[in-house]
């Protein structure tokens, strides 16, 4: 079947002010998630893509801008089922407050069990993401023989749950995967068993330099965070 390379969007300014933005509107990238934006192409020059998928919020698509401009005849299609996952009344909330909600605990040790009040529970949102992808897999394998390698841009949470699943992983366990901000995870699907040849690969490794305030609370950052400073 199909390879699929996964990218996480670009740093946007929700990312940047230490907002869960979800699905609000108008959230776009920062001046650095612009510039990771634009090595997109030179990134992925060396792979021959057969088709390109995103989600439809904005961050998303102007991730793609740059590698879509360097390819015209690369076909863009818009996927619902790898949008954000809805958060409902968390949106736009300071992630440091939604710290002390009971239900971030929830989250960070049994996400299966996770239902965001006035949103979908993360059950739901891996299931949508995991459709999408099987559905994908098979049309461009239909389309573009077995052999075709396509890309999906969407979300932290999104990209963390498609990886879970490839790996057999419990949605409990999806938390400890962590993608940096237009990170490349890629997958190879198989009749038997996926394959993940690389995971979160930006190039970058910043983020691995001590920081002046670390966290050993062992909390995954819900949404996926803003990458290296």
């Amino acid at each position: 079947m199909a390879t699929l390379i996964l990218v996480r969007h670009g740093r946007s300014t929700a990312n940047t002010s230490g907002v869960l933005a979800g699905r609000t509107p108008g959230i776009a990238l920062d001046e650095r998630g612009a510039a990771q934006a634009a090595a997109l192409p030179g990134r992925l020059a060396g792979v021959p893509l057969a088709a390109a998928v995103t989600s439809p919020l904005q961050r998303c698509r102007d991730t793609l801008r740059p590698l879509l401009d360097a390819r015209p005849g690369l076909p863009l299609h818009v996927e619902d089922r790898i949008n954000e996952c809805d958060y409902g009344d968390w949106s736009g909330r300071k992630l440091a407050e939604l710290g002390d909600e009971p239900l971030m605990e929830v989250v960070q040790g049994h996400a299966s069990a996770a239902a965001f009040p006035g949103g979908e529970s993360m059950r739901a949102m891996q299931n949508r993401a995991v459709e999408a992808v099987r559905d994908w897999n098979a049309r461009v394998e239909a389309e573009h023989g077995e052999d075709a390698t396509y890309l999906m841009c969407s979300h932290g949470d999104i990209v963390k749950a498609i990886v879970a699943d490839a790996l057999g992983l419990h949605l409990d366990l999806f938390q400890r995967i962590h993608v940096d901000p237009c990170s490349v995870t890629a997958i190879r699907y198989t009749r038997l068993r996926p394959f993940l040849l690389r995971l979160g690969d930006t190039g970058d490794f910043a983020g691995f330099a001590p920081r002046e305030h670390p966290d050993s609370s062992g909390t995954a950052e819900v949404g996926g965070g803003a990458g290296a400073p």
